[in-house]
């Protein structure tokens, strides 16, 4: 039986960094959780076709917010799926395309991450503690810097927050944006 922390690399290597450092955030409210494990989802529907398509990984921030996987189709490569962010104030929503991007937005360091649309990583006054081993870590293992213009990353994920929306109001009534 396989030790890894899941069946998707990019999680394993960060599941990898976070144990070096220790228990210090390296991105404001962010820290991976139990691979797959509950996510307060059900609170939105019950509805096996809604929660089979989630696959939960981390806390978004302190307060019980988690980002989720959105199985949006069958591919292979778990890693390329849109990261939704699953809020405790009732958010619900895509917030990367996939996972490469949340990395990328995880280096601006800001809580509760609904910022992203209009913070830029000079905004940012204090990081987090672990915040430079994290993006020294992003850079030699994926190639990632900060993102140049968090405005055009935000932008670009409403396609696939179009397209999440559309899906998901099969089962629930979502808030307007």
């Amino acid at each position: 039986m396989s030790e890894a922390y899941s069946p998707i690399p990019e999680l394993n290597l960060l599941k990898e960094f976070e144990g070096r450092i220790g228990r210090v955030y390296y991105s404001d409210g962010f820290e991976l959780r139990e691979y797959g494990a509950d996510s307060g989802l059900d609170t939105w529907s019950e509805h096996p076709d809604f929660l089979s398509r989630f696959i939960p990984f981390a806390r978004a921030n302190g307060s019980g917010s988690d980002y989720a996987l959105w199985r949006c189709d069958d591919r292979t490569d778990l890693a390329t799926l849109p990261v939704v962010l699953v809020g405790d104030e009732g958010h619900l929503y895509v917030i990367a395309r996939d996972l490469m991007e949340l990395f990328q937005l995880l280096l601006i360091d800001s809580e509760p991450m609904y910022d992203f649309g209009f913070l830029d990583a000079e905004d940012v006054e204090e990081h987090s503690e672990g915040h430079h081993e994290f993006r020294v870590w992003l850079k030699q293992t994926f190639g990632l810097e900060p993102p140049e213009d968090p405005h055009a990353l935000w932008t670009g994920r409403e396609e696939s927050d179009d397209r999440f929306r559309a899906w998901a109001s099969r089962f629930i009534e979502l808030d307007d944006r």
